[in-house]
């Protein structure tokens, strides 16, 4: 019950002061939050098992990119990130249109058309006055003058991204550009909102990040949330990455090493829910990760009862969720000793743990809503993308329709 006066409080104090400034005659200052994300990974080497699905470098070349906000507002400003490059990022122009086909508004940063942004810290754009709807998708344009290294990107997007010759944030149409699904530079997009307007994020691993939904559809089971929540004033933003796990780094860094960038750190953020841990039960014994040991039930509820400490410690509610059915899963690939009998007993017995322990603030059972009820192992042949670990879009709207938007603060 603390928990929850705490973040009514917020609420409340955060109402308390626009009032305050009406009475006074002041304006209000402005309300951002978090509309839209995508959680940095550090570009990986060409060894790796995956290709990362862009150049070593940038040379005199603008990359476009789509991202569809979750909750609008009359004003924006987005936020481009050097996580981990090793050396200063210079961005020499961006821009920012309202749709595919309308043409591009120039962003300025502290007044200025470019801007440098120091290793390991990202950038926050000025605000645009660039009116917004709910649902919305917006091109980003991101252009760099000089021999550029790329050192930090998000490799699954599941939207088409573009790479051209020469600055060419001022145009419509780009010409002779390069396509690619990874997205470079933009990790956040921020609107001005209604003061009681919040923001939910989701962080998790490749079935949050929506592999193997519907290439630029808009099909995770995050973009179907963020309908289900805009019409409530909340925004939903995801911070799900491929590969990713709970306790140990990999294709991006661990959900706990994250946790303060890529969720307590959002403007805005009254909620999270948790869905991460698969890929620490089945990476183990892999081509991912052939000599780490599998950790213990033990080890997981330990990790999870970390995330929830530090985000009540920031009176942030916290769901957790259970993880869903994966028997069989990506047959005839490098990975398919993925799954394994006493990997999926540990899952089960992580998941009566989640429901019975009454840990987080309340549990999502997507387990249940994803399983065969003939063969509970695995996932509904309905919901199934095909490779028996990730949903497909029938899947995802299923995810997001088991959600009782109670549980998030509705």
């Amino acid at each position: 019950m603390n928990r929850l006066i705490r973040f009514a409080t917020g609420t409340l104090l955060t109402i308390s002061a626009a009032t305050s400034a009406a009475a006074s005659g002041a304006p209000a200052p402005p309300h951002w939050v978090a509309s839209w994300q995508a959680s940095p990974q550090p570009v990986w080497g060409a060894d790796f098992l995956f290709p990362t699905g862009i150049p070593q470098v940038l040379d005199n070349q603008t990359f476009r990119q789509t991202a569809r906000i979750s909750l609008g507002g009359p004003r924006l400003r987005v936020r481009l990130s050097n996580a981990y490059g090793t050396t200063p990022l210079r961005i020499d122009a961006a821009s920012v249109a309202g749709s595919a086909g309308a043409a591009p508004v120039a962003l300025s940063f502290d007044g200025h058309p470019g801007t440098d942004i120091p290793s390991g810290q990202d950038r926050l754009s000025d605000p645009l006055a660039l009116p917004i709807a709910a649902q919305q998708a917006v091109q980003v344009d991101v252009y760099v003058a000089g021999t550029t290294p790329l050192q930090t990107f998000h490799w699954d997007g599941r939207q088409t991204s573009a790479i051209a010759p020469g600055d060419q944030t001022g145009r419509v149409a780009l010409r002779d550009s390069t396509p690619t699904t990874a997205r470079l530079f933009l990790t956040g997009i921020e609107v001005e909102a209604p003061a009681a307007a919040r923001t939910v994020v989701v962080i998790g691993d490749s079935i949050t990040d929506g592999a193997t939904a519907s290439l630029d559809r808009d099909q995770r089971w995050t973009d179907h949330l963020a309908a289900r929540l805009a019409p409530q004033g909340m925004a939903v933003v995801n911070a799900g990455i491929s590969g990713g796990r709970l306790l140990r780094d990999g294709m991006g860094d661990s959900a706990l090493a994250r946790f303060q960038r890529d969720v307590l750190g959002v403007p805005g953020v009254a909620s999270v829910v948790v869905l991460v841990g698969i890929n620490d039960i089945s990476w183990p014994g892999t081509a991912f990760a052939r000599d780490q040991p599998r950790p213990s039930l033990a080890e997981l509820q330990a990790g999870y009862r970390q995330l929830v400490e530090r985000a009540h410690a920031h009176g942030v509610r916290i769901i957790g969720a259970t993880l869903t059915p994966f028997a069989g899963a990506l047959p005839g690939t490098p990975l398919d000793d993925y799954y394994a009998a006493d990997k999926d007993a540990l899952r089960q017995q992580l998941n009566t743990w989640l429901r019975e322990e009454a840990l987080f603030d309340a549990v999502i059972d997507l387990d249940a809503a994803l399983r065969d009820p003939v063969d509970p192992a695995r996932m509904a042949p309905a919901f199934d993308s095909g490779d028996h670990l990730h949903p497909g879009d029938a899947g995802n709207r299923a995810m997001a329709e088991a959600v009782d938007l109670a549980v998030l603060g509705q």
